[in-house]
């Protein structure tokens, strides 16, 4: 998987301490609409193979009044238009709410017209309320990580050789059912917040992104797993891992503090059922908070990295230290948007990062 493993060797003062890579969430702020949300995606996505990140993902969020990104293939479509280096991908699709089928045709589509530029990155558990599910016309329960592996295997034999994705005796083999056009070269990844992606990530010999940035306290025993529990495959000999983490970084401490205050307050109001677009830092700040939304704010808090340049710089170095991770990719809950591209650039600056993308 030579488009994916990326030497992590030495390293001089002033680069990063592994790639860096950005995932985007479209974010959705207050007294904003969807239409300039994905139009700062794309702006964000230009920024990012200008300053020499690795990768830039997108997400899949449903009714979620914070992100404007529902459909990762169309939304990679267009960026993929828009750019013309930077390496383009899901952060994920969410298995649960589609047929195998669909994802390995959208991403073999994709595949084909950006030869060489895409990223399947797939998970589990797509959140968000069970009306949701029963709207995406799928059941209500939750298959379980049984039926979700079985569903990555299935995604796997699409995206083989035509006819010989699965194996013998297989219905699919039999019948002749492949993906047009093919994309068997197209690079898959598993995402998890907790063990079950993780697993699965093993088993298959696939690479696995943990998202720190959604359940911290998960990491290190899902590294942990997915590291013990690898098996190499045609695909990939050794475990390769990508930690996804929030960033907040400007100029002063104070400037990163605020903005990065936003987020867990639109996640204390969703834990309530009180779902919001991000808001803004004022309103972040004048929120009355009671004692248990306060802890449960300031948690999320602690597992951000936040600051100035050379903060960022220690905390994404400790992380990286403390996970082994290959790649790092930064998440970036920023409400007001000339923060939010202030500080995409300032950590390419601190980290050297190479506009080239030298590969």
């Amino acid at each position: 998987m030579a488009d994916t493993v990326m030497s992590t060797g030495s390293r001089v003062h002033g680069t990063a301490p592994a790639p860096l890579s950005v995932l985007d969430l479209s974010v959705v702020g207050e007294k904003a609409d969807a239409a300039e949300a994905l139009a700062q995606t794309a702006a964000v996505a230009q920024e990012a193979e200008r300053r020499g990140y690795r990768r830039f993902w997108v997400a899949e969020h449903h009714s979620f009044p914070s992100s404007a990104s529902p459909a990762p293939a169309v939304l990679l479509a267009h960026l993929a238009g828009l750019t013309s280096r930077i390496r383009l991908g899901s952060g994920g699709v969410m298995l649960s709410n589609h047929a195998p089928l669909v994802v390995a045709e959208q991403f073999g589509l994709l595949d084909t017209l950006y030869p060489g530029r895409v990223d399947l990155g797939m998970g589990r558990k797509p959140g968000g309320l069970t009306t949701i599910s029963q709207a995406l016309r799928r059941g209500t329960e939750d298959p379980g990580p049984e039926a979700f592996e079985e569903q990555v295997k299935e995604v796997l034999g699409f995206l083989g050789a035509p006819g010989a994705g699965f194996p013998d005796g297989h219905p699919y083999r039999r019948d002749h059912v492949h993906v047009v056009p093919a994309a068997s070269g197209l690079p898959v990844w598993m995402l998890g917040s907790g063990t079950t992606g993780a697993r699965v990530a093993a088993r298959l010999g696939l690479p696995f992104v943990a998202a720190h940035h959604i359940n911290a306290a998960q990491v290190p025993e899902a590294v942990s797993v997915y590291r013990e529990e690898f098996s190499p495959s045609e695909r990939l000999r050794e475990p390769y891992l990508m930690v996804s983490v929030n960033v907040v970084c400007a100029d002063t401490e104070a400037e990163a503090l605020a903005q990065a205050r936003s987020r867990p307050l639109m996640l204390t109001l969703a834990r309530q059922g009180r779902q919001s677009p991000l808001p803004s830092p004022e309103t972040a700040a004048l929120y009355p908070y009671t004692e248990e939304e306060r802890r449960f704010a300031e948690l999320l808090l602690e597992s951000a990295v936040h600051g100035t340049p050379d903060r960022v710089r220690e905390g994404l170095t400790r992380l990286q230290a403390s996970t082994g991770a290959d790649e790092l990719m930064l998440v970036s809950m920023i409400h007001d948007f000339p923060v939010r591209m202030r500080s995409l650039a300032l950590v390419a600056d601190e980290f050297a990062l190479d506009g080239g993308l030298g590969d």
